[in-house]
């Protein structure tokens, strides 16, 4: 399988990289600096300097052709403001969208944001208020598109090393995970196309991946 991933210099982008390049899978991850192609390359994974948000889906199209599937794992980050949660978590991922149309490539997984079903709330602070908003925004664009979607909405992400069970969810309540595991399922949906359609939230529980998967598929 060829998979490209956006922000493939995230945190969750390097474990998947990982993880898909381990099991024989070709991986591309697509970055803005040139400076951190070194750190995708340890893992097994080709890095490709594209910027999401000064380039067009029509330069993308080329880099996406022959893939198997996208995934989208970019984010503004921490320490951006409410313009950047736009323009990178909702803008790149609809911009993902349209290249893969264009390289009639169908099949992508987003990863999304515990909360993004109704995102921002009266009250919240402002730059979360936006993420929530552009995660809801992008979520509903990708729905109403023609391609073979699958949605994960992680929990409180953390570093902690993964324990391979989980629980997930149309809503699962709050709770952590850990990266390693958001990865773990991304790995998952990508091999299952009975996850395509699938909107789920994932947070550490006790069922393995793959059964908490076919659960929600059956």
């Amino acid at each position: 399988m060829r998979v490209v991933i956006a922000g493939g210099h995230g945190k969750i982008a390097r474990i998947l990289e990982r993880q898909l390049a381990t099991r024989g899978d070709e991986v591309v991850g697509l970055i803005r600096n040139p400076d951190h192609a070194a750190d995708l390359t340890d893992v097994s994974a080709e890095p490709v300097v594209f910027d999401l948000e000064r380039q067009s889906a029509a330069e993308l199209a080329p880099i996406l052709r022959g893939a198997d599937a996208v995934v989208f794992a970019a984010g503004a980050g921490p320490g951006s403001g409410a313009a950047r949660k736009d323009t990178v978590d909702r803008a790149a991922a609809a911009l993902l969208a349209d290249a893969a149309e264009l390289a009639g490539v169908r099949r992508y997984v987003m990863v999304s944001a515990m909360g993004a079903a109704t995102g921002s709330a009266p009250g919240q602070e402002e730059v979360f208020a936006a993420y929530l908003d552009a995660k809801k925004a992008a979520d509903e664009d990708l729905m109403a598109r023609d391609l073979d979607w699958t949605i994960i909405r992680p929990g409180g992400l953390t570093d902690e090393p993964g324990t391979g069970t989980v629980t997930m969810a149309r809503e699962t309540g709050h709770g952590p995970v850990p990266r390693e595991d958001v990865a773990r399922v991304i790995c998952a949906a990508l091999d299952d196309p009975a996850t395509i359609g699938l909107v789920a939230e994932v947070i550490t529980g006790p069922t393995r991946v793959a059964v908490a998967l076919a659960e929600l598929t059956d």
